[in-house]
């Protein structure tokens, strides 16, 4: 690759699946409960430190196909996004893709399994493509991998709590 390719279209250099990750804890309740939590999207903002005001949209619900939409706030800016669920599976795993199926930027995925009295609950982040508006760099996109660690951190940290004060 010749250096004005690169100069010209900062991804020429990067792949999307380099962006992903996946962080898990355990929590004090049954699959299905954690299931029903989670899948029920306008709940997040309980646990989220980026996410509010999330509603499936009218006569919608966790299944494949239905659509949500959702505010997102990360330094200082906020903006909402539509997202299409592509997996429901009751107890087990609840997944959905910003952007929706066709036109997905980033994946959002919830699995849970069964231990002891309890469950092991794992959240992952997986970038899908590029696009400018998540940054134009390497730099750029690591930084938003990290971020989006940290939150997806917090998140199960306060789900955990959440359940357990519950």
């Amino acid at each position: 690759m010749s250096t004005a390719t690169s100069e010209h279209d900062p991804f020429a250099v990067l792949d999307a699946s380099d962006f992903a990750f996946a962080r898990r804890a355990w929590v004090d309740a049954e699959p299905a409960r954690v299931y029903d939590l989670v899948s029920d999207v306008s709940a997040i903002s309980r646990w989220s430190p980026n996410a509010t005001d999330v509603t499936f949209d009218q006569d919608a619900g966790p299944r494949v196909g239905a659509w949500f939409s959702g505010r997102n706030h990360k330094d200082g800016r906020e903006w909402t996004t539509r997202s299409q669920v592509v997996r429901a599976d009751p107890g087990a795993a609840f997944v959905f893709v910003v952007g929706g199926v066709d036109d997905g930027i980033v994946r959002w995925s919830w699995s849970c399994r069964p231990q002891g009295r309890g469950t092991v609950v794992e959240q992952s982040w997986q970038l899908l493509r590029l696009d400018p508006v998540l940054g134009t760099t390497r730099g750029d996109l690591d930084a938003l991998r990290d971020y989006m660690t940290n939150s997806v951190e917090t998140t199960l940290t306060s789900l955990a709590q959440w359940i357990a004060e519950a």
